[in-house]
């Protein structure tokens, strides 16, 4: 929401500093709307009115120390302008607080305002008044919140406040957030106040949880009864891993909470605040010389190798299903016989599905689905039985945001896919908070989460994954000679126990495979353009269509065939999930965009109003109803899951799936192909399928084939798949 005295600080940065030329930015939006922006630009400001050349976004050391040896502090008495002062005043506002009328005074309304600010990052009894000292200054200049906002703990706010106050005159120790949520600062600070106490001197105290830090907490061992600093610290470090105990002092409630934290987290169960429990709330890999009795690794297990890691305890051996590379880390997929020696030696096998996955734009709802498709059909491959968790991939610190933007609906598409298609189970590999996001939006049933990678913003300052299976804590190598593996060692939770038998592999000879763009679009379209003017179809122009159309929504030939080479990927992996020529959906599907009219326009919009309860839709053109019976029918055969649907409750639904959702119309084509088969009584289309019955079949795409309507149809749609089928072969044989 905008606010007006945010607006006049905006203002006020532009009027004065030149619309940002001065401060070396742009001018910024006077929106009233508090951001990073505009904050930036004051920190700026404070610094040309302080004299520092350099001018920066961060308020650091050079900046802290210049009003430190400068001023001492900032008040009436030694603010050196009235420009300084109108910056702590704009601050203020875009704090929250009152900072009077911007009008350079430091003035009875700023002092209430500053004490305020003080008393809500809990540092009254360090800085008592109203002077702006110099790391409450480093406070006013960001983003944090001092009050509890967006539903956070007022017990964490109390944490957060007491440790400001506790260690803020410590040389490097700044201000956390007092908003009652945990975070990564908030971690980080839990860390240097153990430190601090271990009596780690100022310059060694750095917030790492090194060797001291471990020594020292090795013999500071809390237990029921416990009070002082000592209990306060380890029961805050429950509170913040949102463990329901009281902070203060270590009484009965936290011996229970202990229990249930230990159990939790498979650590052994003493109800007493020991290293491994130490460990274990304040950095996410916890205790790593841990034995773990689950593993992955990039290396085949052979007999020798498996031998070596049950010797070493481990029961459950994670591996990777495919390999995009042909030159990066040979053994990285499974490897030929290497399940079955899994086997023999007792282990049990989970699978893992990465090819990228290691930068936000990887991740969408159509990657989701295609690289659950090709995980399906590798888990088939290599004999993964029904039942199996895949765990799909993030490979990166991903930002809650971008987690909200891409990887929840990548796991959508993954989720959607997995479960219609296969009776595989969906699993998410990643940092903490990527993991529990997934799971609380239903995508992913259990977790392996990437602990190892302590640094991660994703990791730090959230608590474990309620549904986590594996716990990846350290790289280690177990065995020696023909036997050592490089392996990251994991706990196991007992949520997903892997797979200890396989079924002989699905073969994939003579699938379709993306078609090569490089090597063929441009002839393939030619070849498009020229067999569809050939039979009347130009490349603008037709049934339907007129000059007004051309600019309103007309599909040309080229527009439809790049949609469907748009959508190569998903055509391609429905083929070989339904093992049958991807042509044979692709034909009919570039036909209907290429046909579409104002009159299946006018259809779909008397549905959306409520006049029609159906129509045609879509890139395929599908009704409602013909939807509801393909998948109904693949459902019966096996061949998909889930709820059979009726036309009473589920025409709507399907049909709005139809219509706004490209991936939905091709899997829904793709069914109907299997389905129009079953309707004309000849085999299920296949990789062998007849001319005769692929007429057949394209032609009861349009309607019964005594109808000659549809038997033509069925004429001029082989031509088509002829000519998307040589390319098809091309690339699968290339």
């Amino acid at each position: 929401m905008a606010d007006e005295m945010v607006r006049l600080a905006q203002r006020f940065v532009n009027t004065t500093y030149g619309n940002g030329a001065t401060l070396g930015i742009s001018k910024l939006d006077e929106n009233g709307v508090t951001s990073w922006t505009t904050m930036y630009a004051l920190t700026r400001a404070l610094q040309y009115e302080m004299g520092i050349t350099s001018l920066s976004d961060s308020f650091g050391p050079t900046t802290l120390g210049t009003i430190g040896s400068k001023y001492g502090k900032l008040d009436e008495t030694t603010v050196p302008s009235a420009n300084f002062c109108r910056i702590i005043q704009s601050a203020l506002y875009c704090k929250g607080y009152d900072g009077g009328e911007i009008d350079g005074k430091y003035n009875s309304r700023v002092k209430a305002s500053v004490a305020k600010l003080i008393q809500n990052m809990g540092l009254s009894a360090a800085y008592p008044g109203s002077s702006l000292w110099p790391k409450v200054a480093k406070g006013l200049f960001n983003m944090d919140a001092y009050v509890t906002v967006n539903g956070g703990s007022d017990t964490i706010r109390t944490i957060q406040q007491w440790l400001n106050g506790r260690y803020i005159l410590r040389k490097d120790f700044y201000a956390i957030p007092c908003d009652g949520h945990h975070s990564r600062d908030v971690a980080k600070s839990m860390l240097f106040a153990v430190q601090y106490e271990l009596g780690m001197a100022d310059g060694t105290a750095n917030g790492a949880f090194g060797p001291g830090t471990q020594a020292g907490l090795k013999s500071h061992t809390v237990s029921a009864g416990a009070t002082g600093t000592w209990a306060q610290l380890f029961t805050a470090a429950m509170v913040l891993n949102k463990r329901a105990v009281p902070f203060g002092d270590f009484t009965g409630a936290v011996k229970t909470g202990v229990e249930s934290f230990q159990s939790f987290m498979k650590l052994p169960v003493t109800g007493s605040g020991d290293f491994q429990t130490w460990a274990s709330l304040l950095v996410s890999y916890g205790d790593q010389t841990r034995k773990g009795t689950a593993c992955d690794g990039v290396t085949m297990i052979t007999q020798a190798r498996a031998e070596a890691l049950k010797a070493a305890g481990y029961k459950y051996v994670g591996r990777y299903l495919y390999n995009p590379s042909t030159t990066s880390l040979p053994e990285k997929a499974i490897q030929p016989g290497e399940l079955a020696t899994i086997k023999a030696n007792g282990l049990r096998c989970f699978p893992i599905f990465q090819t990228w996955s290691r930068s936000a734009d990887y991740f969408s709802y159509n990657q989701g689905t295609g690289d659950a498709f090709k995980a399906i059909e590798w888990a088939q491959y290599h004999g993964f039985k029904p039942g199996t968790i895949i765990y799909f991939a993030v490979d990166y610190d991903a930002m809650d945001g971008e987690i909200t933007e891409y990887i929840v609906p990548h796991f959508r598409g993954v989720m959607r896919t997995i479960a219609e298609n296969s009776g595989y189970r969906v699993g998410v590999y990643g940092p903490r908070n990527v993991c529990q996001r997934v799971a609380d939006a239903g995508f992913a049933e259990t977790s392996f989460v990437s602990d190892m990678s302590s640094g991660f913003s994703g990791n730090l300052g959230y608590p474990m994954p309620t549904n986590w299976a594996f716990d990846q804590i350290a790289t280690i190598t177990v065995g020696s000679g023909a036997g050592s593996i490089n392996i990251d060692n994991n706990i196991a939770s007992g949520r997903d126990l892997g797979q200890a038998d396989f079924n002989a592999g699905a073969s994939s000879d003579g699938l379709d495979v993306d078609l090569d763009k490089t090597a063929y679009r441009d002839s393939m379209l030619t070849d498009v353009r020229q067999y569809l003017t050939k039979i009347g179809v130009p490349e603008t122009g037709g049934d339907g269509w007129d000059k007004d159309w051309a600019t309103t929504g007309g599909i040309t030939t080229t527009k439809a065939f790049d949609l469907v080479l748009s959508a190569d990927w998903l055509f391609t992996s429905l083929a070989r999930q339904l093992r049958l020529r991807k042509a044979l959906i692709q034909a009919p599907v570039m036909w209907e965009l290429r046909k579409l009219n104002p009159g299946d326009v006018v259809a779909d919009m008397a549905v959306r109003n409520g006049l029609k309860e159906d129509s045609s839709t879509g890139w395929g053109q599908i009704f409602a109803w013909v939807a509801i019976e393909a998948r109904n029918y693949c459902m019966q055969q096996g061949i998909i899951n889930g709820t059979p649907l009726t036309k009473s409750a589920d025409l709507k639904s399907v049909w709005t799936n139809l219509s706004t959702d490209e991936t939905y119309n091709i899997r829904t084509a793709g069914y109907l192909t299997v389905y129009n088969a079953h309707q004309l009584g000849i085999p299920r289309p296949g990789l062998n399928t007849s001319a005769a019955h692929t007429q057949d079949l394209l032609a009861r795409y349009n309607g019964p084939i005594t109808d000659p309507d549809a038997r033509e149809y069925g004429k001029q749609l082989m031509g088509l798949y002829s000519v998307l089928e040589n390319y098809n072969r091309l690339s699968r044989t290339k």
